[in-house]
């Protein structure tokens, strides 16, 4: 089972704001080079994001669909990587008191992934969980300190 938890230094709010910016996706999935398009109000159960994956001269288009959103402590992907199959991503953020702690959840469903789902692989799923969930902390705790005026163009007080 590949689930993996790392504790964000940020109220659960906090978290939810990057997980809820459709554009802010490729910040921290890792293996994703960038987020784009897409329908709905992401991230609303239905809405989608297109992605893209590089490996060296190859790259890789696939997608993700929001499956369930209970804001701000749960949403539950169902990403969609073309000829590797699909995977269930499920990530729950915990109030930990005045932090969060978030628990990701991944299992793949269909194609070569699903089909070849064993201790192995979610042994390689666990490394790229600690990295995913290290660059979602990035993201999140560096949102937190960019306040106004801190040279982003934001007003000063």
């Amino acid at each position: 089972m590949a689930v993996r938890h790392q504790l964000v230094r940020r109220p659960r709010e906090d978290v939810w704001e990057v997980l809820a910016d459709r554009d802010a996706y490729a910040d921290w999935v890792a293996g994703t080079s960038a987020s784009h398009g897409g329908s709905g109000d992401w991230p609303r159960e239905g809405a989608s994001l297109e992605y893209d994956v590089k490996l060296g001269p190859w790259s890789l288009t696939g997608s993700t669909v929001v499956r369930e959103e209970h804001r701000p402590s749960r949403l539950a992907l169902e990403i969609d990587s073309g000829a590797l199959g699909t995977a269930r991503v499920d990530i729950e953020v915990r109030p930990w008191g005045g932090d969060s702690l978030v628990i990701l959840d991944e299992h793949p469903l269909t194609g070569f992934g699903g089909g070849a789902h064993n201790g192995a692989l979610d042994a390689v799923l666990h490394l790229r969980h600690r990295r995913m969930l290290a660059r979602l902390a990035q993201v999140v705790e560096g949102r937190a300190r960019k306040a106004p005026g801190d040279g982003d163009g934001g007003p000063r007080a």
